[in-house]
């Protein structure tokens, strides 16, 4: 029987897996100095982060969120952003509880791996807002850029502190380039000031001797090809609104993914149990012939406990089930 690193690697290696199922299953997040002193207090009120932006958690919520408006922007006039924008040190970070939680991880069995919140993307968005972001990503290019590459030299180094003082076997690298329904920019406008800097970071995390898995719970369909020369090795987060099968076809297997399952369908009242264990044998049926899939909800669990019960359960069964069933040769 393999160990769930196993399991993951034959999927990703298009060898034969005992099932098919979350790699999130196989992999130990350890404890993320830089996260852990942005943590946000679950009371609704306002708190800044260490590059200045301010979070709302509401009670209930499932995380914090941006709370940027025009009088609290880091980034008030996209002109004068130099003058505006503070990057933070990244001295004096309490590194022990991420080093005492990588010691723990048995890397036979799982790989251990590290969080990367708050990509080139949606920084700059915190930091002046999203709609003033969209504009400036139009209309002030040259000083897009000039942030963008601050925000990607304070990742760089950071990945290099990652890999000195844990080394991970996985970065999870989160960036939402999209919505359900498309990319947030032009694909134009993508390829030339965000594509450039994140193939830095591609770089950097695998001259470190690390995994790329990025994190994208959007419509990313017009860019796959450019993941695939970025160097992601693995695509978190699949929304089942993109045409994956086709993602499949262009980019010839090239790009590993996880998800597929729609989450938001099934995360209802007033379901029945089959609605959601047909759901994850569509996904299963549907994208695991391809290759190099990993059936999963694209941003984790059902937030209804039961709803996400049976999708684990279904997972379990049908994604052994379908393993042995589709040998591959």
């Amino acid at each position: 029987m393999m160990t769930l690193r196993e399991n993951a690697m034959a999927i990703f290696n298009r060898e034969q897996p005992d099932f098919y199922g979350d790699i999130m299953d196989a992999i130990q997040l350890v404890p993320d100095p830089e996260l852990l002193r942005n943590m946000c207090p679950q009371d609704g009120k306002e708190h800044p982060d260490v590059w200045g932006t301010i979070f709302i958690y509401k009670p209930g919520s499932p995380g914090k969120h941006p709370h940027v408006n025009d009088s609290n922007a880091v980034i008030k006039d996209i002109e004068k952003w130099e003058e505006q924008l503070k990057v933070p040190s990244l001295e004096n970070l309490d590194w022990e509880p991420a080093k005492k939680a990588a010691a723990a991880v048995d890397r036979k069995e799982k790989f251990t791996g590290f969080m990367f919140s708050g990509g080139l993307f949606e920084r700059t968005h915190h930091l002046m807002g999203m709609e003033n972001a969209l504009i400036n990503y139009l209309e002030y290019p040259e000083e897009m850029a000039g942030v963008l590459r601050k925000i990607a030299d304070y990742k760089i180094a950071y990945i290099k502190m990652a890999a000195e003082e844990i080394h991970p076997d996985i970065i999870f690298y989160h960036d939402d380039w999209g919505s359900k329904q498309n990319l947030f920019l032009p694909p134009r406008v993508w390829r030339e000031l965000i594509k450039p800097l994140q193939q830095e970071i591609s770089d950097t995390i695998h001259e470190c001797g690390m995994i790329y898995m990025h994190h994208a719970d959007c419509i990313c369909q017009p860019i796959v090809t450019d993941m695939v020369e970025l160097g992601i090795d693995i695509w978190q987060g699949t929304i089942a609104q993109n045409d994956i099968v086709k993602i499949q076809e262009i980019t010839e297997g090239k790009l590993a993914m996880c998800g597929g399952i729609d989450g938001p369908k099934i995360d209802i009242e007033n379901i029945t149990e089959e609605a959601i264990r047909a759901e994850v044998r569509r996904a299963i049926d549907t994208y695991c012939p391809g290759g190099r899939f990993y059936p999963s909800i694209p941003n984790g669990v059902c937030f209804r406990e039961w709803n996400n019960s049976i999708v684990q359960d279904e997972l379990k069964k049908y994604g052994r089930r379908f393993a042995l069933e589709h040998p591959i040769v």
